[in-house]
């Protein structure tokens, strides 16, 4: 049997910008709706992510995009710089809008990239990355 990750919920973190569940190998985000995230209002989040996960602890970010918002995709290039141990990008769509917003995404990231439907297979992936590595 292969080793898992552990689910527990370490924190969530009720931001101006949305939620952020942040488990030992992983965090999931949900912005809220109508957000713009920018570099800027992101930079409580990116502190958090720096507390829980260092530059050592191996992580997956999973975006929950339960809701509509806007960001600028090029974002992706700083934040993948401040976290050398970042091991992959999950997005969890609902509709083929935001599959296509997703798809476009994946050429500003220089770490593996997934996409799905359903957040617990998002889940499985991010342990699959962790466990690999």
């Amino acid at each position: 049997m292969s080793p898992k990750l552990d689910r527990t919920l370490t924190r969530k973190h009720d931001l101006e910008v949305g939620y952020f569940y942040f488990y030992k190998n992983f965090v999931i985000s949900e912005i809220k709706e109508g957000m713009s995230i920018t570099f800027e209002n992101a930079t409580e989040m990116l502190r958090l992510a720096k507390t829980y996960f260092g530059n050592t602890t191996p992580f997956v970010y999973i975006s929950n995009r339960k809701n509509s918002y806007s960001f600028n995709p090029t974002a992706h290039f700083k934040t993948t710089q401040m976290f050398p141990n970042i091991k992959g990008f999950a997005a969890v769509v609902y509709d083929d809008m935001n599959r296509d917003i997703a798809e476009m995404e994946q050429s500003f990231l220089n770490v593996p990239v997934n996409i799905f439907t359903h957040l617990d297979k998002a889940i499985d992936w991010a342990e699959e990355i962790i466990v690999m590595d």
